[in-house]
C-alpha cells in the first residue's frame, strides 16, 4: 500500500498542512511537532514527492475551486470567471464538487492541501466549526465567493437587501402575501441571509411574518416544483413567491402552470442569480441578477494578488446586483 502525506498526519496526530511544513520547510514549526512528524515519515517509510520535497516555497501553478453544487447553474459561470483569469497568470485549475456534504468538503480540502495547490476558492455552505479549523491551518491562502466568513478575503453581493428589494418590488405590485423557497436549511446564503431579508421586507411593509408561508427547498428544479405545489395547495395559498434559486423558480413556475395558475395574473414569481435559462423560459423569469462571472474574475484576480504579495485595496468586495423584471411578475 502507497504511503501518503495524510497517512504521515494521522500517525503523528497533527494536521496535513503541519506535515507539508516539515516537509518543505516553508513555515515555523515547534521542534517536539517536527520531531514527531520526522518520526513518523521514518516509521511509515513515507518517500515525499521529489519535487515538492525540494521546494522551499511552493509553486505548483495550481488553484483549488471548492463548490457545493457544479450542477447549479450560478456555479459554473463563476468558474468560468476564474478560469479565465488563472488562464491568465498560467494557473491550472482543480475543481472539487461537494454536494453540500460537510464531511466531503473536509476530505477535498485536504486533498488541497496534499496536492499543495498555491490557493484555495471556496464556494461552499455553512463553514464548520472543522472546516474552520482547516482554514487557520491552511497553508494556502483561501478566497471565498459568495459567502463570507471572518477575515477571510471574500467576493460578494448585499444578499439581504437585494432579497429585501424583490420582496419589496412583489409587494408594491399588490401582493400582501408573499410565499418563499429557500435552499438547504444549512445554506448559510441562500436560505439564511435571504431568508432574513424577506422577512425585513415584510417587517417594513407591515406584513406579518408566516412560516407556513416558507419552504425549505434544495437549489434544483424539483424542490422549487414541490414547494410551489405545497405552497399552492395551502387553503389561503400566496399570490407571489420569492424564490432564493432561479431552477427552483423555473420549477415553481411548471407547477403553477400544471395546476392552471396563470402567470402573473395570479401568481407572480421572482428568482435569484439570472442564470442564463432565467431569460429564455416562458413566461421568463424576473429575478435579482448577480454578476455570476465577474465574481469569478475578480475573487481570482484578488487570489493573484495575494500569491504575488501585491496590495489588496479590499479585503471584502461587495459587488452590485441588480432587479430583473421579466415577465413571471
Amino acid at each position: 500500500m502507497r504511503i501518503n502525506i495524510k497517512d504521515v498526519a494521522k500517525r503523528a496526530g497533527v494536521s496535513i498542512s503541519t506535515v507539508s511544513r516539515v516537509i518543505n520547510d516553508s513555515k515555523a514549526v515547534r521542534p517536539k511537532t517536527k520531531a514527531k512528524v520526522l518520526e513518523a515519515i521514518e516509521e511509515l517509510g513515507y518517500k515525499p514527492n521529489a519535487i515538492a520535497r525540494s521546494l522551499k516555497v511552493r509553486h505548483t501553478k495550481t488553484i483549488g475551486i471548492m463548490v457545493p453544487d457544479i450542477s447549479n447553474q450560478f456555479y459554473p459561470e463563476v468558474v468560468r470567471g476564474i478560469e479565465d483569469v488563472a488562464s491568465m497568470y498560467e494557473y491550472n485549475i482543480f475543481l472539487c464538487n461537494t454536494d453540500l456534504d460537510s464531511e466531503k468538503e473536509l476530505q477535498y480540502f485536504d486533498v488541497l492541501e496534499e496536492k499543495q495547490v498555491d490557493g484555495i476558492i471556496y464556494m461552499g455552505g455553512n463553514i464548520s466549526e472543522e472546516m474552520g479549523k482547516r482554514f487557520k491551518n491552511a497553508s494556502a491562502p483561501i478566497i471565498l465567493i459568495g459567502i463570507d466568513y471572518e477575515d477571510y478575503p471574500s467576493v460578494t453581493i448585499d444578499n439581504i437587501n437585494a432579497s429585501k428589494e424583490a420582496v419589496n418590488y412583489l409587494i408594491s405590485k399588490g401582493h400582501k402575501k408573499v410565499g418563499m423557497i429557500t435552499g438547504k436549511a444549512h445554506d448559510p446564503i441562500i436560505s439564511g441571509v435571504r431568508k432574513e431579508g424577506y422577512k425585513q421586507a415584510l417587517e417594513e411593509n407591515n406584513l406579518t411574518f408566516d412560516e407556513s408561508l416558507v419552504i425549505e427547498g434544495g437549489n434544483r428544479f424539483k424542490s422549487g416544483y414541490e414547494g410551489a405545489r405545497q405552497l399552492l395547495e395551502l387553503p389561503e395559498p400566496p399570490s407571489a413567491l420569492f424564490i432564493s434559486g432561479d431552477e427552483m423558480a423555473i420549477g415553481a413556475m411548471r407547477a403553477a402552470l400544471e395546476m392552471g395558475i396563470k402567470i402573473p395574473d395570479e401568481l407572480a414569481i421572482v428568482g435569484f442569480n439570472n442564470i442564463d435559462m432565467a431569460g429564455k423560459v416562458f413566461p421568463s423569469l424576473s429575478t435579482i441578477g448577480q454578476p455570476m462571472y465577474e465574481m469569478g474574475a475578480i475573487g481570482m484576480r484578488v487570489l493573484t494578488k495575494i500569491l504575488h504579495d501585491e496590495e489588496l485595496d479590499d479585503k471584502k468586495i461587495v459587488l452590485n446586483y441588480s432587479l430583473i423584471e421579466r415577465e413571471s411578475s
